[in-house]
């Protein structure tokens, strides 16, 4: 991608099965980046307390499925961490451990569980195990692949399934959805899916099916980004501005991306290094301290952050979060549904806006603990940063519908 090039997505409607969706991403391209520079870039790392945590933790026994485009095993940081896998895009036939040529799929294994080797991108949680599950091209949500594809990574060993995808909320596909959704929560899994990138309240699928830990997307200062989509059904929120990844069309080179995709893959990263922590723990217990540890500064759950954003570090540096019952699915309880269980609901109160001495530079509360939602102070200008030390603003408030998009080319 040429330097400072940015493709937005718009979300795709489809009729009667045929549907088309934009993955929950938007790529922004950052200027060629040789390879040793890239730990550098990764802020919501240092915000996060990566290094600290990874002495904790490093999601060693989780296996995350990425259910996306692929997943390419080549790249120095995902050898000997990615499994097989299936191509439910060719009907289940197939590896794709070795193929993405739209490299969505392989930019969300790279930020869950990049290894960092040959300078390149680290994940939140390198250790962890990728199960790549090709279900489309990047701009081609299949519903049935999604479907079977999800089924496939809970019946394999996947523990945490990250769906940085998403289309729209159509009624005729609801009841499939919670099916699949229901299969993989009976099976112990947890499900993570993008909220969407349209800056809109519109739902969509499979983020707003109950059970499903929708994700909304934070910028550089901790603020809700301006493209995340927000609504009831929003649970978490994470990092989803300037995430290093591939580009797309020259593997070779670096891209800073951004997007509920990324911030999605950040809180499966933070599950898997919470649950090898605590291997113990059902998805339930892993999801209940989550929640409870998120950072937020207003009434909880917002539409626009839910909980709060993901804080990792709170768990396994703090020992905060309660696990709770094991059997008791808390975003269910919250949301009312389920087997008449008690609400788990996280942090009820207003939390003041924290002091200047807990949000300084490489502090976790630099991310989490500002994430101001809109109504909570407005959506703020965020930053984008354009090399090793020049910071370019970049841009301020979007005005509704027919804003210009553009398309981005590879370097």
């Amino acid at each position: 991608m040429s330097p400072f090039t940015r493709v937005a997505r718009r979300r795709a409607a489809a009729l009667l099965g045929a549907l088309t969706a934009a993955a929950a991403t938007l790529t922004v391209t950052a200027p060629a980046a040789t390879a040793d520079d890239m730990r550098s870039r990764e802020w919501y790392l240092d915000a996060m307390k990566a290094d600290q945590m990874w002495k904790v933790a490093t999601g060693k026994g989780i296996t995350v499925a990425v259910i996306d485009t692929g997943v390419d095993s080549t790249l120095p940081e995902l050898r000997g961490k990615v499994l097989p896998g299936r191509n439910f895009d060719t009907g289940g036939a197939g590896r794709v451990d070795d193929e993405d040529t739209d490299r969505h799929g392989t930019n969300m294994a790279l930020t869950i569980a990049g290894s960092g080797a040959d300078g390149g991108v680290k994940g939140i949680a390198p250790d962890a195990t990728i199960l790549p599950v090709k279900t489309g091209a990047n701009w081609n949500f299949d519903w049935t692949a999604t479907h079977k594809g999800i089924k496939y990574a809970v019946d394999n060993g996947a523990r945490v399934i990250n769906v940085s995808r998403g289309g729209p909320a159509l009624k005729e596909y609801t009841a499939e959805w919670r099916k699949t959704v229901d299969y993989a929560l009976k099976k112990g899994a947890l499900v993570f899916a993008g909220s969407g990138n349209d800056r809109s309240g519109s739902p969509s699928y499979p983020a707003s099916i109950p059970g499903v830990v929708a994700v909304g997307a934070v910028d550089t200062k901790g603020s809700v980004a301006t493209f995340s989509n927000y609504g009831p059904h929003l649970a978490l929120a994470a990092p989803g501005v300037e995430i290093p990844g591939r580009c797309t069309k020259d593997k070779t080179k670096f891209c800073a991306g951004e997007g509920t995709s990324q911030a999605t893959a950040i809180a499966s990263g933070s599950a898997a290094l919470i649950w090898s922590a605590h291997p113990d723990w059902t998805a339930n217990q892993v999801l209940r301290v989550m929640m409870e540890t998120a950072g937020h500064n207003g009434p909880v759950p917002s539409k626009y952050i839910g909980y709060g954003t993901v804080r990792p570090a709170q768990v396994l540096l703090e020992g905060k979060g309660d696990p709770g019952d094991p059997n008791v699915n808390p975003l269910l309880a919250a949301q009312g549904v389920g087997a008449g269980a008690t609400p788990a609901t996280p942090k009820t109160t207003p939390k003041t806006s924290p002091s200047p001495e807990n949000t300084g530079a490489g502090d976790e509360g630099q991310v989490a603990d500002r994430a101001a939602a809109p109504d909570e102070g407005g959506f703020p200008l965020w930053v984008i940063v354009a090399g090793a030390v020049a910071v370019v603003a970049v841009i301020g408030f979007v005005v509704l519908a027919g804003v210009r998009r553009r398309a981005s080319t590879d370097a």
